[in-house]
């Protein structure tokens, strides 16, 4: 006979579990549709596997008393926890409700963040946050700063050991923005999120300047111009499947290996336009990414912060099906030189590979660093060095192939031979010098210029010899300090047999707790 207590018992357990699901409500729900904006469970579904989220936390309440709050209680109180996967892969994961009291963090809010994150760190799975909140919860005052203080910690703890994913889908304020700050790669979602530490009404009401949101902190000024958003995606969408994609190229821990695939494109497949590709004049610009697109297992490459610093690319691909982290200086934009957003911009991406075990590539035709005094005065010194002690610190596969200009302390830092480059490469076309030849000419030739009647002809003569001195990569490679001097065609090939040479690398760095990087 059936217990008619135990069915009222498993009745009321559904009912709660369906009022949770709704979260704030049907008319909160419809006014997130009208705004633009997905629920926070609908980006779960689109974000995870198909029936793969196991919920965690749905029935937990906030504590508090003060203000009407405990006349105010809704089951899992603004954020959504639990566990998923993406393509099989096992993440955990939190989104945010911003129809429960805003997506507001309070003490439980916090409590539940924390609790995935500790479970990730213990099983040695990546983090996602979607962000979707109003902020600290202000009726709990510092109750709710604590909790953000908390999950700021096991993002610092977390950092290196497990990838860790934010994607602010609607505002992120104030104390809220330093935990995706810390998190690894942020994305952002055009004209419904925003991000910054102080809102337009207190920036006018301190400095006098009229902003708009979107301005202050919308996803293409941080694309764009602060380099705080990695991605800038059309809709959340296109922001959810992105996440997706980026999976596919990253390990879940600090002691696996990034995923492998079974690749159809040709290991030993030769480019033939890749010989004719770098311009017969040093002057002219190309496209770097047409060159990795190229090389690259049927030219997919996904890019990092595409709009922020564009002089130098980032982003990650596969070779013979093996995930790679690609760097490379751009040409087509400031000729490629390193500055100090770029040089922070690669540093970074840099240790995120060497952290979690993906080889690098390095694409290098760089001039040298920006002259001039808003670079000087901005830090070039410490930001480039910010690049070079990242690559001095890097122990995975580290390979470079040397398309055209490699001048200065700019040839050193783009992973050179001398800070433990493993396979380093050049094309005919590459030029490894001190510096260009005309500014290399009129130091060298002083005297002689200013001797001579035409001037102009005697610097191109001079020129011309430096040219045919340094303008070639044969004299590095009598030294060693290149492994070889390669066909460009043979590119794709010969990278992948050196990685495959590399697979069981081993090298590390003194023991010390961490070094000072120059921040």
């Amino acid at each position: 006979m059936s217990n008619p207590k135990e069915i009222e018992k498993l009745e009321h357990l559904r009912r709660l579990k369906e009022k949770a699901q709704l979260g704030g409500g049907e008319k909160r729900i419809e006014e997130q549709h009208k705004k633009g904006k997905l629920t926070a469970r609908e980006r779960l579904e689109i974000l995870l596997d198909r029936n793969s989220f196991e919920e965690i936390d749905l029935l937990v309440e906030h504590r508090s008393h003060d203000f009407g709050l405990d006349k105010q209680k809704i089951l899992g109180d603004g954020v959504i926890t639990g566990t998923g996967t993406i393509d099989g892969r096992l993440v955990f994961i939190f989104s945010q409700d911003f129809t429960v009291f805003g997506g507001s963090l309070s003490e439980t809010h916090a409590e539940k963040i924390c609790k995935i994150m500790d479970m990730a760190m213990k099983v040695g799975a990546p983090v996602i946050g979607l962000n979707d909140s109003g902020g600290a919860r202000i009726q709990e005052g510092v109750v709710s700063l604590g909790g953000y203080a908390d999950i700021f910690l096991r993002n610092t703890l977390a950092s290196g050991v497990i990838p860790q994913i934010s994607a602010i889908m609607g505002p992120c304020a104030g104390g809220a923005v330093y935990s995706p700050a810390i998190t690894d790669f942020t994305f952002m979602v055009k004209n419904t999120s925003y991000m910054f530490v102080t809102g337009p009404n207190v920036v006018k009401t301190v400095t006098h300047e009229d902003v708009t949101f979107e301005d202050l902190g919308g996803a293409l000024t941080h694309a764009t111009k602060s380099g705080v958003a990695h991605f800038a995606c059309e809709n959340e969408i296109e922001c959810l499947q992105s996440i997706r994609k980026l999976f596919g190229f990253i390990p879940p821990n600090n002691l696996d290996d990034p995923p492998s695939i079974q690749s159809k494109d040709d290991p030993n497949r030769k480019e033939e336009k890749l010989n004719t590709i770098v311009p017969e004049n040093p002057n002219k610009p190309y496209d770097i990414k047409d060159v990795i697109k190229l090389v690259v297992d049927d030219g997919d490459f996904l890019e990092i912060h595409e709009l922020y610093a564009q002089n130098i690319i980032v982003g990650f691909a596969r070779l013979g099906g093996k995930s790679i982290g690609i760097i490379a200086n751009q040409p087509a934009v400031l000729a490629g030189v390193l500055d100090n957003d770029s040089s922070i911009k690669g540093a970074r991406f840099v240790r995120f590979c060497d952290a979690f075990n993906i080889p690098l590539v390095v694409f290098e035709d760089v001039p040298g660093f920006l002259p001039g005094t808003d670079q000087e005065w901005r830090g070039i010194i410490k930001n480039g060095a910010k690049l070079l002690y990242a690559f001095c610190e890097a122990t995975v596969p580290k390979i470079t192939v040397i398309t055209r200009k490699a001048y200065g302390g700019a040839y050193d830092v783009m992973n050179s031979k001398h800070v433990r480059g493993d396979f380093n490469f050049a094309w005919p076309s590459a030029e490894i010098a001190v510096m260009g030849p005309k500014g290399a000419v009129e130091i060298i030739f002083k005297k002689e210029i200013e001797k001579a009647e035409d001037k102009e002809k005697a610097i191109d003569e001079q020129v011309e010899e430096y040219r045919r001195k340094f303008a070639n990569p044969f004299i590095a490679a009598a030294r060693g300090y290149l492994d070889d001097v390669i066909e460009p065609s043979e590119t794709r090939p010969r990278l992948i047999r050196a990685l495959r040479i590399l697979e069981n690398k081993v090298d590390g760095n003194p023991k010390k707790k961490h070094g000072n990087i120059p921040l």
